[in-house]
């Protein structure tokens, strides 16, 4: 476990309650009288008011649908989980031992819970304004460029067109394992080109799982083709 300083170095704030932000970080697998579940639900609606505000301001001719739906790919777990990553944030959730090995500090689900719950534990020591200014600068830090274009990449098609370009053949997804309750699956999807493995990830979907799976492929496919 590292040094919580850091991590606070990293967000530009410094918590006055260190016991906040160790709820915020403290996985319900860690077996404390507290966990950071309450806090994720704060912060999820306290991201989606800024960043529904944040889009308003800057995109001031875009109807409510566009709005809508640039917000839907900023709000969820898979645009939560690259600003967690930003922040290394994985390094620093406490996690049971058995969660820890199945590869806790990477799964996208937990990294975006503890992302919200950090932002939910800010709100309730700080306020608004202090979660608004963290957040969007992480969002324009992560985001060097905020718009519809590059807010909608579809990963398996671009991962597709590449690999039928240079081999002739489409990428295969298989469900690797699938984790939790039914009202709160996860999935985990593996990414094979020509029979081999590439990637594999997790997401709250099977679509989500395929999405990030691709993603990872084609970063990885990229750079051998280079």
């Amino acid at each position: 476990m590292n040094n919580l300083q850091t991590l606070q170095q990293r967000l530009g704030y410094q918590f006055h309650d260190s016991k906040l932000l160790i709820e915020a970080l403290t996985h319900k697998s860690h077996k404390q009288p507290y966990n950071n579940e309450r806090l994720e639900f704060l912060g999820d609606a306290v991201l989606d008011l800024i960043v529904g505000e944040y889009l308003y301001k800057k995109f001031p001719h875009f109807d409510e649908g566009n709005l809508s739906k640039m917000r839907a790919s900023l709000v969820n777990e898979d645009g939560f989980t690259l600003l967690a990553n930003h922040l290394h944030l994985g390094e620093y959730i406490y996690l049971s031992n058995a969660e820890e090995n199945n590869h806790g500090r990477t799964k996208s689900s937990l990294l975006a819970n503890a992302f919200e719950a950090v932002m939910g534990a800010i709100y309730l020591e700080s306020g608004l304004l202090s979660v608004q200014n963290i957040a969007i600068e992480l969002l324009e830090l992560v985001h060097h460029d905020i718009s519809l274009d590059s807010l909608f990449k579809d990963y398996k098609t671009s991962l597709q067109e590449l690999t039928q370009a240079h081999y002739g053949i489409t990428p295969d997804y298989q469900l690797v394992a699938s984790h939790g309750p039914d009202h709160k699956k996860e999935f985990e999807i593996a990414a094979f080109i020509d029979g081999k493995k590439y990637s594999s990830a997790f997401g709250k979907s099977k679509k989500h799982a395929q999405q990030e799976a691709a993603r990872i492929a084609l970063e990885i496919l990229s750079k051998e083709l280079k």
